[in-house]
């Protein structure tokens, strides 16, 4: 179909059990594609045998490049280290879990060869709990309501960039990463392919309850400023009624010089005290992401490259 170099970025945490399955997969629909390919596997330091299987993958293909973190630094960073490495004239992201279908490769270069510059899987229906399709419904909607990107509301890491959009997002030096949103950000000619989400081939997710949260949180605060401005607007419609309530006090106190409100008062504290903390909460995130910014450290560290042909670190 195509001459120009694809690179297929896959990451893997818990996803042994997935590896030989996705490289069979990847394979058979890289070669109905093009035979100038690469295969870069992100091992994010997989505490299970992903990298035993890996290895033995990558002794028999030198297309397969294996990077090891020297720990888990996250799935946003094991696709920033992916998108660092790789050479191909577009990328293609993916989750080791095989829960976005490998089969769809031709369809994203297809309209990547018709000009669109980021290809990207539309999750318009997803298998898993009903829970937590309703929690990731409510944060898309949020999350696009908050955030002055426009993301598209089911739009999934599972993606085909072009080199342009690489090298964009090699050229953001942020540490909390959110690669959705900064491709979004980008603003280079997308379009959505619509696909059935499946459940996980094998094992289970590793994301609980709580890691769903941390990663919403990091998505809007790092892609919107809405809760300073409403901490702001909340702010002045307090002024407001406390103002009113000054005034309401002063007339009831000329005509009732003994008034009893104790009950109003406690509820008038404890509602104070409410705004106030849910207020220095929001101004928190913020403060917590300038701390990371500022120490600058590495977004991912290496422990080993297998089959590198850059000869960044000797196998």
């Amino acid at each position: 179909m195509t001459n120009k170099k694809i690179s297929v970025i896959v990451i893997c945490y818990n996803d042994g059990g997935s590896v030989q399955e996705m490289y069979r997969r990847v394979t058979e629909s890289m070669r109905q594609i093009t035979d100038n390919y690469e295969i870069v596997y992100v091992n994010d330091a997989s505490p299970d045998n992903a990298y035993e299987r890996l290895k033995v993958l990558a002794e028999k293909d030198k297309r397969l490049v294996v990077i090891t973190h020297t720990r888990n630094f996250g799935g946003q960073n094991a696709y920033t280290s992916g998108l660092e490495y790789c050479t191909g004239d577009a990328a293609i992201t993916l989750d080791g879990d095989i829960q976005d279908p490998p089969e769809m490769f031709p369809k994203l270069v297809e309209k990547w060869l018709a000009g669109y510059e980021i290809v990207y899987g539309d999750r318009v229906e997803r298998e898993g709990s009903i829970i937590r399709r309703i929690f990731y419904k409510i944060f898309y909607k949020v999350f696009s309501a908050m955030s002055a990107v426009k993301m598209p509301l089911n739009a999934s890491d599972f993606a085909l960039l072009d080199r342009k959009v690489i090298d964009a997002l090699k050229n953001m030096p942020e540490s909390g990463r959110f690669i959705r949103g900064m491709r979004a950000w980008t603003g280079f000619k997308s379009i959505g392919i619509p696909y059935k989400r499946l459940a996980r081939f094998s094992g289970r997710t590793n994301l609980t309850f709580l890691g769903n949260v941390r990663w919403a949180r990091l998505a809007i605060f790092s892609f919107s400023d809405r809760p300073l401005e409403w901490i702001s607007y909340l702010a002045m419609i307090m002024t407001f009624l406390a103002a009113l309530g000054i005034v309401f006090y002063i007339i009831f106190a000329i005509f009732n010089p003994a008034p009893s409100g104790f009950l109003t008062i406690l509820v008038s504290v404890l509602f104070l005290g409410a705004i106030q903390l849910l207020s220095l909460s929001a101004i928190g995130e913020y403060i917590a992401r300038i701390f990371e910014e500022v120490k600058n450290r590495p977004k991912y560290i290496r422990r080993e490259i297998l089959n590198d042909y850059k000869g960044e670190i000797k196998k």
